[in-house]
């Protein structure tokens, strides 16, 4: 007797639960009815509820929001770590040596290119100068001398050769001077911002010692690594967004100016060089900047991600279609902040719904609430408008 009262309890308990399974789990219908036992526990399918629930409610439906599904792009953003350089730099140096005369910029000074930086003691060098214009004078007036004397034949041809040699050997000799005078003249190769400089009136250079640098940073070069993965998507002129990382807020849009053409085997990756403006002088050569490159992949269906449902079987979205909702499985292939982008049986400019899904069932007609206005209803609308302005 005891252990038939525990069945019966068990029994009892078994069938409640089952009742509040089918009652408060919308899917229970649709599984009792794939499993054909809707007739055995006495349950009419879906439709059949749907139309009772219409006539008793005197064919209401449910009310719903939708959205249309775009078609988007999907994105495949890389980002990288890069080095940033000046577009031009140079390390100012003296082609001899000697003691310095003159100073003709200071630190952090712009200067353009020929600007004299520095002036070395010059005296001996225009003593040779001099010397060498003596010589090329003297010289001339020899040649002259004897080329007047040959047309009297008081002299040889050999003698003439002579004199046209030392001519020509005394013009070597003044531009020899001319070039040992201007070396000592330091001017600056390129346009651009000179650095720290140490230099002092009267010090004393060797040949080859640096002076100054010189930097052109009006563009920034910033070399970066990419996966070997994206190299048929690279292009020069690509845009890239640059953001320094000592300056976080700042994004910055720049362009692809030089691609590698061998892959690092170590980490399958290939070396890009970008290039930006710095227009406002903010950068500078040897800061650090995060890299990010967009490329467009195929073309998805994108949807709203409240319409995004879940069950056993997956993601589905519901599709307003004829007038009736419709289970459409899909799969999620990038998740945004605005968007979802998936992979389903969705055309461009359908319904999905996004809100009113909890009474939702497989073709059970629905009620759009913010449906478009067709072209007819905006026609009348805009003439009604008019015709308020005339009164």
């Amino acid at each position: 007797m005891h252990i038939l009262k525990q069945l019966f309890f068990a029994l009892a308990l078994i069938a409640v639960t089952f009742a509040g399974w089918v009652y408060y789990v919308p899917s229970a219908t649709a599984v009792l009815e794939r499993a054909g036992l809707l007739d055995l526990v006495g349950i009419e399918p879906p439709e059949a509820q749907a139309a009772e629930g219409r006539s008793s409610r005197g064919g209401g439906d449910a009310k719903v929001l939708v959205a249309p599904v775009e078609y988007r792009a999907l994105a495949d953003q890389i980002t990288a770590i890069g080095d940033g350089q000046a577009l031009r730099m140079v390390t100012v140096r003296g082609e001899t040596s000697g003691r310095i005369d003159e100073i003709g910029v200071e630190s952090g000074q712009r200067v353009e290119v020929g600007s004299i930086v520095a002036k070395l003691d010059d005296r001996a060098e225009r003593i040779a100068a001099d010397r060498a214009q003596i010589m090329y004078d003297d010289a001339r007036a020899d040649l002259d001398r004897l080329t007047r004397l040959a047309d009297t034949g008081a002299i040889t041809s050999v003698s003439l050769q002579d004199a046209e040699l030392a001519l020509r050997t005394a013009e070597l000799e003044v531009v020899q001077a001319e070039y040992d005078l201007e070396q000592r003249i330091i001017r600056a190769p390129i346009s651009g911002w000179v650095g720290l400089i140490d230099l002092e009136i009267g010090q004393r250079i060797a040949a080859q010692d640096p002076l100054a640098v010189i930097t052109d940073r009006s563009k920034i070069q910033i070399e970066f690594r990419v996966p070997e993965r994206v190299i048929g998507q690279l292009s020069i002129g690509q845009p890239i967004e640059v953001t320094p990382l000592a300056m976080r807020g700042m994004t910055l849009l720049g362009e692809v100016s030089a691609i590698d053409t061998v892959v690092d085997r170590a980490s399958r990756t290939l070396r890009v060089q970008g290039r930006l403006d710095n227009d406002q002088d903010l950068l500078r050569s040897g800061m650090a900047f995060s890299v990010a490159m967009a490329f467009p992949g195929e073309t998805l269906p994108a949807i709203d991600p409240l319409s995004l449902q879940w069950s056993r079987e997956g993601s589905f979205v519901w599709v307003v279609r004829d007038g009736v909702v419709q289970r459409v499985p899909v799969t999620i292939r990038q998740r945004n902040t605005d968007i979802v982008l998936v992979d389903g049986q969705l055309e461009e400019g359908e319904q999905v719904v996004t809100e009113g899904l909890q009474t939702l069932r497989p073709g059970a007609p629905v009620s759009v609430e913010n449906a478009p206005a067709s072209a007819e209803q905006t026609e009348h609308r805009s003439v009604a408008e008019s015709g308020l302005r005339k009164l």
